[in-house]
């Protein structure tokens, strides 16, 4: 079973886990996302690989803590064993020649922005990179983002880093200085935050990729739970994503959606974190 080589706190309640995968590590590419379990009674959780090393045969993982599974997973530690994972699963992001590109990152979203954003600038773009959080202490991978960005922005909702206010603000003033030149738009973060980046792109546009992170079950397009509308069609975020057009996608569905199991998961949780005080 992949085993866990390295795993800290990034910022409160968003861990790193560098995870012994040599076969997932050699099919790796940019958007590829992996499903973990942690043991035999965990959710499949679908996560993006934010990094990896093919001559080390390593990838790497950045969880945020949501419900009962995730925090099964960042209880694990150094030197468990994950109870199976599989991947590299979806379609690898389109890297090509664009020009120059502005990647959004919301939040937790730094994480899969990071390897599409750097094998965007190995492949001659000049890439800018928006980087928000609610605050500072959220932010994370400040410095790797930074390496692979011919500019990086940096926005908070409280001003505590960067300047304050929200992603789509230095987006629509980069698009208002020059959209001719903007080749395309990734934009991973919250599903909100995607929807308004989308919004802000479509007046001038300019291809805007969203990475949509559903709720999903199998991971093969059996269950159809991480069916999203897309235009006039219904796919699987599984396996005709994870990214999709921003300008197609139906926000409003896939934002009710994310919603369906809020109040079994908080009901699951608080069980999960009853278990464990009484252990």
């Amino acid at each position: 079973m992949p085993r866990i080589l390295k795993k800290f706190e990034l910022v409160p309640k968003i861990h790193e886990i560098v995870v012994d995968a040599p076969q997932v590590a050699a099919r790796a590419q940019p958007g590829h996302f992996v499903i973990v379990m942690a043991d035999e009674r965990g959710e499949r959780v679908p996560l993006t690989i934010a990094d990896y090393d093919q001559n080390a045969g390593t990838i790497t993982l950045v969880l945020m803590v949501v419900g009962t599974s995730s925090a099964k997973l960042a209880a694990m530690a150094e030197g468990d064993e994950l109870y199976a994972m599989i991947g590299p699963l979806g379609h690898a992001s389109e890297i090509d020649r664009f020009g120059t590109v502005v990647m959004v990152a919301g939040g937790v979203g730094t994480a899969p922005i990071y390897p599409i954003a750097k094998a965007l600038k190995q492949h001659g773009n000049r890439v800018i990179s928006i980087q928000g959080a609610r605050r500072a202490e959220l932010l994370f991978w400040k410095e790797k983002l930074s390496a692979v960005s011919d500019r990086h922005i940096i926005t908070t909702d409280d001003g505590s880093s960067g300047r304050k206010g929200l992603v789509t603000e230095p987006l629509k003033e980069l698009l208002e200085d020059d959209a001719e030149s903007i080749g395309c738009v990734y934009a991973i973060g919250p599903a909100v935050m995607m929807k308004f980046c989308a919004e802000t792109t479509r007046p001038f546009g300019v291809k805007t990729v969203v990475s949509l992170n559903t709720i999903m079950v199998d991971g093969t397009g059996m269950c159809g739970g991480c069916r999203v509308k897309v235009g006039d069609q219904t796919l699987f975020t599984c396996v005709d994503g994870p990214e999709f057009d921003g300008h197609l996608v139906d926000w409003d569905t896939v934002l009710s959606r994310h919603k369906i199991y809020t109040a079994e998961e908080k009901c699951s949780l608080d069980r999960y974190i009853e278990s464990r005080q009484l252990n």
